[in-house]
């Protein structure tokens, strides 16, 4: 007798890489089909916002243990790479759905949250337990010191038009034509270097970030590249439409539970959006591939301000809610401040555990303080 063949949708799940050790993530893909249930049954603000944020975080999940698969044939460089940017295709989603919606300062608020929970969060976790059990951990200076400056020139593109809005008008509001002109400019400029940097990494100066790449193993084959691209995609899809739930349901949650638009984005939304980082950084450092781990966190830092910030300027301006770059003062002191400590524990290529309690107390006197800034 044949064997009978599986549903195309169960040969998709299949390719989905959970594994024994994550069982807390397999179990929080139950949250999926209950925050469905959920909006579909117009529940609760709260329930539902929560049961989507739950869903969000093992589908995070799985997005970093694919692009790890795919990072084994690509080594730390384009490892890291796509690690970082899968792991920000899940802000990004949100970010689009919350724009269309009109959550504007919600989605600032979670891009100044992902390149501070990057920076401090998931570089934190992976030093701490990356440097547990060791006596320190080493990874190549001169990416993480191309990065860290990349980080600072971002922060420059921050900081214009703010001083611009606070020269001219006096406040960090939005003001006008002018103003999005400015950061329609300043978008273009942050998207232009970064794909430039693309060549100094992978071409001009090749050497420098290909210290330590491992071959795959000639037996591995194709099928695990393959799962990995499938799981890759199918996750990505669901966990558009949990971002369009999560949204939906911003404005009642931050009313009933009496928090900002601010701090649900700085911390709520960006560490949702930020579990794919987590899960990645904290695996590879754990098998002391520092290298990858610091990509991961450091690079997606630079991801989201020099790409996923500026792509979403023009992608506001298109669908006719635009938003310009202007952060407040908070969230621009709170950046900078990410960036020169991360700078200063990783100026010697080297880490050990105490630095990552260092970051995430750093982390947690930040979010402390946007909890207490007014709305």
């Amino acid at each position: 007798m044949q064997r009978k063949q599986p549903a195309p949708l169960v040969k998709v799940w299949q390719h989905f890489p959970l594994r024994s050790e994550h069982l807390w993530l397999n179990l929080m893909l139950l949250a999926i089909p209950a925050a469905i249930g959920l909006h579909l049954a117009e529940a609760s603000p709260l329930v539902v916002f929560a049961a989507s944020a739950a869903a969000i975080i093992p589908l995070a999940g799985i997005l970093g243990e694919s692009t790890q698969a795919l990072a084994a044939h690509a080594g730390p460089t384009v490892g890291g790479l796509l690690s970082s940017t899968m792991g920000n295709a899940t802000e990004f989603i949100i970010a689009i759905f919350a724009l269309r919606a009109g959550h504007i300062e919600v989605v600032k608020a979670s891009l100044s949250g992902s390149i501070i929970g990057n920076l401090l969060l998931v570089l934190g976790l992976a030093v701490l337990f990356g440097g547990i059990g060791r006596h320190k951990q080493t990874f190549s200076r001169a990416a993480s010191s191309t990065n860290s400056t990349m980080l600072f020139i971002a922060v420059i593109a921050l900081v214009m038009p703010a001083v611009y809005d606070l020269s001219v008008h006096g406040d960090l509001k939005e003001h006008g034509a002018t103003l999005q002109q400015l950061s329609l400019w300043t978008s273009g400029v942050l998207i232009l270097l970064y794909v430039v940097s693309f060549l100094f990494v992978f071409k001009t100066h090749k050497t420098l970030f290909s210290g330590g790449e491992e071959d795959v193993p000639a037996g591995e084959g194709v099928t695990s590249v393959r799962s990995a691209a499938i799981s890759m995609v199918t996750a990505t899809l669901i966990i558009a439409y949990m971002s369009e739930i999560l949204v939906g349901e911003i404005e009642a949650v931050t009313k009933t539970l009496g928090l900002t638009e601010l701090f649900v984005g700085v911390i709520v939304v960006a560490i949702v959006g930020n579990a794919a980082e987590n899960s990645s950084a904290i695996i590879v450092a754990r098998k002391n591939k520092m290298d990858l781990a610091v990509s991961i966190a450091i690079g997606a830092s630079t991801q989201v301000a020099l790409f996923v910030a500026p792509l979403l300027v023009i992608i506001s301006m298109v669908i006719g809610r635009p938003m310009s770059l202007v952060f407040n003062a908070f969230e621009i002191a709170a950046i900078i401040l990410s960036v020169l400590i991360v700078q200063m524990i990783s100026s010697d290529g080297e880490t050990n555990w105490f630095e990552g309690v260092q970051l995430l107390a750093v982390y947690a006197l930040m979010a402390v303080a946007f909890y207490f800034v007014p709305g």
